[in-house]
């Protein structure tokens, strides 16, 4: 893209495709955080000059290797850590790890302030109000307008929820990505995250949040102004445009993504969510509200029921109750340090597991 060369390069777990793209763009340093395919990843790439590190400690290497930006695209809070060691070695983040924001955004953007160094959000809603806050002329928000698709459940009853599959779970209607997001979306989990994550980045009271069910996924999000003025971004459904504004800030350069196209759009609705059906996003909202370490209880209670989801031993409505229990059961701390986030974090999960 226009020039942009890696200088590192990471993965979960997949060494073949790391090892294509580390021969592609021959980065300085590969991280598979899996620590039992290190061996193998070392073995794929011994023929090349190319550092191989693996699990957290690798992710903060490679996060405070000098750089222009570190692009944090992990799934979970295991993106919380490398997030802190690329700001603390100087360097921007482009943001698409949402969870470092719910479980240490008050460390993250403490931190960020110390350094006078930006966090770009890569989320297509967070990066819709960033741009739509560039229009602002110095005037203050009133409200944030946060869209969300519904996911593939909207207008579904909590009785009818206990009887969906894992496969329709995984059908998101405007989106491709992963199981853990996709299955977020359809809890509308996906939707309190981001609702807490914009909290941290645009300094706003939970209250100035408003969900908005947006079932085109056309209206990315919008602000509102003092002076009543609303301001959005729009687009077709595709993540190379957010991930693409990040990484070239502050310019706009050609993209190959499809043009909207508002004639074939035709018509765009806003609803309410149900957040009486939808129990993730009432406690996102309840957590954020409560401060402390309950916005990580509610995640790591959510990443251990989705989990548990994920891998076919508790049904898709069960997720909600579970997070609901945990958050209800769990008690936070209420100074915020890595130490008691990661201990809530525990707790939260062994919660979790116990009682599922």
């Amino acid at each position: 893209m226009h020039g942009i060369k890696p200088i590192a390069l990471c993965a979960a777990k997949n060494t073949e495709l790391l090892e294509k793209q580390a021969r592609e763009f021959m980065p300085e340093a590969v991280c598979i955080y899996d620590e039992n395919r290190y061996s193998d990843m070392r073995q794929r790439l011994s023929d090349i000059d190319i550092k191989v590190l693996c699990g957290m400690d690798g992710l903060c290497e490679v996060s405070s290797l000098k750089t222009d930006a570190v692009v944090n695209s992990v799934v979970g809070m295991v993106g919380l850590r490398p997030t802190l060691a690329a700001l603390d070695a100087g360097n921007k983040v482009a943001l698409a790890n949402k969870e470092t924001l719910v479980t240490g955004g008050e460390l993250v953007m403490k931190k960020a302030k110390e350094k006078n160094l930006p966090i770009l959000p890569i989320d297509s809603e967070h990066s819709a109000i960033f741009q739509s806050l560039m229009a602002s002329g110095g005037s203050g928000i009133e409200r944030i307008l946060l869209t969300a698709s519904g996911g593939p459940f909207f207008g579904y009853s909590y009785e009818k929820l206990k009887t969906v599959t894992k496969a329709q779970a995984l059908k998101h209607p405007n989106w491709n990505m992963g199981q853990k997001i996709t299955t977020d979306s359809a809890t509308l989990m996906n939707k309190g995250l981001e609702l807490i994550e914009a909290v941290w980045l645009f300094g706003v009271t939970p209250e100035k949040v408003e969900v908005n069910v947006h079932r085109q996924s056309i209206l990315h999000s919008a602000v509102e102004f003092e002076d009543g003025s609303v301001i959005g971004q729009m687009g077709v459904p595709d993540m190379r445009i957010p991930i693409q504004f990040a990484l070239t800030y502050p310019e706009r350069l050609p993209s190959p993504a499809k043009r909207l196209s508002l004639f074939d759009v035709g018509t765009m609705t806003f609803e309410k969510a149900d957040e009486e059906t939808f129990l993730c996003l009432k406690y996102a909202k309840k957590m954020i509200a409560r401060g402390g370490t309950a916005c990580t209880v509610l995640n790591s209670a959510n990443e251990a029921a989705v989990g548990l989801f994920l891998e076919d031993k508790i049904p898709f409505y069960r997720i909600g109750e579970l997070v609901a229990d945990a958050c209800e059961n769990v008690r936070e701390h209420k100074e915020v340090t890595l130490g008691n986030i990661l201990d809530s974090e525990n707790t939260a999960r062994e919660y979790v597991i116990a009682h599922a």
